[in-house]
C-alpha cells in the first residue's frame, strides 16, 4: 500500500509519518493487516510535479493539510479549500478512486462557540467538497471533525492552549488561565494514530454530530477516534504543576491505564528543557552507606535503593501494617526475618547474580546483612506505603 500524507511537516503529520514508517519497517507489529510500502510526505515546500506523481500511485490519502493560523482570513479558503480541490483534481485527472481521508475541525459544525467563523466555514466548505467527490466518483471519503489536538510535537504558542501550559510550565515560564471551569475536549495524537491505522484496515468508527457532540453510530456519515478527554483548564494546570513538581515531591500521581492523566504526563515530558531530562535524587548517606528515596506514588507506596557498606547490617526493625520488597540487584547479602513473640529466624541469602525478591512480613523483626568484605550490597526496596515520619509504623528490635 502506497500513502500519501498531505501537510506531512505538521503536527499530526509528523506524528503519523513516523509511525507508518514503524509499520512499514516491521518495527511495529501490531497490525499484521497492515502491509506499507511507499509514503509520500507533501507539505507546502512541495511542488506540483511531486504531488501529480503521488496522486497517481498511492492506494490512501490523508489530507492533512490546512490553515489556522492566517495573517488574511482569506487564507482560510485557500489553505482548507482551495488546496483541497487542487488535490481532489489531481486524483481524478489520474482516475485514481483510492479512499481519501480529511482532517476538518468542530468548528466546521459551525454551532454553539463556534458560530459562523471564518475558520469553521472553510472548514465546512471543505467537508462539502469531499463529499461531493466521494458522490461524483465512487470513491471513499473519511471527513473527521477533530475537538483539540494534543499531544507530543504539538506547537506551544500556536493554537493548542493545552500544548502552551505544557511548553511554560515545563520552562517555568508563567501562563495564563482566565477561567479555570472552562472545559475542553482533548484527542491526543496516539489515540488518533490509532484511528488513523483502523481507518486504512477499513474499519473506521463513524458518528454524526448533535450540535458540536459527536454520536458514534455505525452508519454515521462522518468519521471520529472513538476515545477523547474531557478536562477544564484548572484541572489540566493542576495536573501540570504536579508533574513539574514531580522532582522535588518524589510523588507520582495515579495514572491508569488509558487515563487522561497518564496522556497528559507523557506530553508534558515532551517539552522538557535539556537541563530538566535528569535531575538529582537525595542521597542519605552515614558510615554504613546510604539510603535514597526514588519515587512516591499515590496509591501503591514508595521506591528507595539502599546501599549497604561491606559488613553492614541494617534493618533490625518490625512494622505492624507496612511491608516491603527487598530486592538485591548487586552483591552478596543475607536477608533475616523473626516473628514478633518467637525466637525461630527465616533467612534468605541474595545475590545480584540470582535477583529474588523477598518479603519483609508484617509483624516479623527483619533486617539485612552485606556478607561480602570487599563489595557494596545494593538493595532496590519497595514499601506499601509512602513513609509517614508521624506515623512512621517503624519500631526498632534485633532480629
Amino acid at each position: 500500500m502506497n500513502i500519501l500524507i498531505t501537510g506531512a511537516k505538521g503536527f499530526v503529520g509528523r506524528n503519523l509519518a513516523e509511525n507508518l514508517k514503524n509499520v512499514r519497517d516491521g518495527k511495529n507489529r501490531t497490525r499484521p493487516a497492515l502491509r506499507i510500502d511507499k509514503i509520500y510526505e507533501y507539505d507546502i515546500d512541495s511542488s506540483a510535479e511531486e504531488l501529480d506523481a503521488y496522486c497517481k500511485d498511492c492506494d490512501f490519502v490523508f489530507h492533512l493539510a490546512g490553515v489556522n493560523r492566517p495573517k488574511d482570513p482569506k487564507e482560510f479558503y485557500e489553505g482548507n479549500f482551495g488546496f483541497a480541490s487542487t488535490l481532489l483534481r489531481t486524483l481524478k485527472k489520474h482516475n485514481n478512486k483510492c479512499p481519501v481521508m480529511l482532517s476538518s475541525s468542530i468548528q466546521a459544525t459551525l454551532q454553539g462557540r463556534f458560530g459562523a467563523s471564518e475558520y469553521g466555514l472553510s472548514k465546512k466548505a471543505g467537508e462539502d467538497l469531499f463529499f461531493d467527490y466521494a458522490a461524483e466518483t465512487g470513491a471513499k471519503a473519511l471527513v473527521y471533525r477533530f475537538p483539540n489536538l494534543v499531544g507530543k510535537w504539538v506547537r506551544p504558542n500556536y493554537n493548542s492552549a493545552v500544548g502552551t501550559f505544557c511548553h511554560n510550565i515545563a520552562n517555568d515560564l508563567p501562563i495564563t488561565v482566565n477561567d479555570p471551569s472552562v472545559e475542553l475536549e482533548m484527542l491526543f495524537i496516539d489515540d488518533l494514530i490509532d484511528e488513523m491505522f483502523d481507518a486504512l484496515e477499513g474499519k473506521e468508527h463513524r458518528c454524526e454530530f448533535d450540535g458540536v457532540r459527536t454520536v458514534l453510530t455505525e452508519n454515521g456519515r462522518y468519521c471520529a477516534a472513538p476515545i477523547t478527554h474531557k478536562a477544564t483548564l484548572g484541572r489540566i494546570v493542576g495536573l501540570l504543576r504536579a508533574f513539574h513538581d514531580q522532582p522535588q515531591t518524589l510523588l507520582m500521581p495515579a495514572i491508569p491505564d488509558g487515563s487522561f492523566e497518564k496522556k497528559l504526563y507523557s506530553m508534558y515530558l515532551s517539552y522538557l528543557p535539556k537541563e530538566k531530562v535528569a535531575f538529582d535524587l537525595k542521597m542519605n548517606a552515614d558510615d554504613r552507606g546510604s539510603f535514597t528515596e526514588l519515587l512516591k506514588t499515590a496509591d501503591h507506596g514508595q521506591f528507595s535503593v539502599n546501599i549497604s557498606k561491606p559488613g553492614i547490617t541494617k534493618g533490625q526493625h518490625w512494622h505492624n501494617s507496612k511491608w516491603e520488597f527487598f530486592i538485591v540487584v548487586s552483591g552478596h547479602g543475607l536477608i533475616q526475618e523473626r516473628k514478633i513473640g518467637t525466637d525461630e529466624v527465616i533467612e534468605f541469602e541474595v545475590t545480584g547474580e540470582r535477583i529474588r525478591a523477598v518479603h519483609m512480613l508484617p509483624g516479623y523483626v527483619h533486617n539485612i546483612i552485606n556478607l561480602s568484605e570487599t563489595e557494596n550490597l545494593v538493595t532496590l526496596m519497595w514499601a506499601n506505603e509512602i513513609f509517614d515520619p508521624n506515623r512512621p509504623d517503624t519500631f526498632g528490635e534485633k532480629v
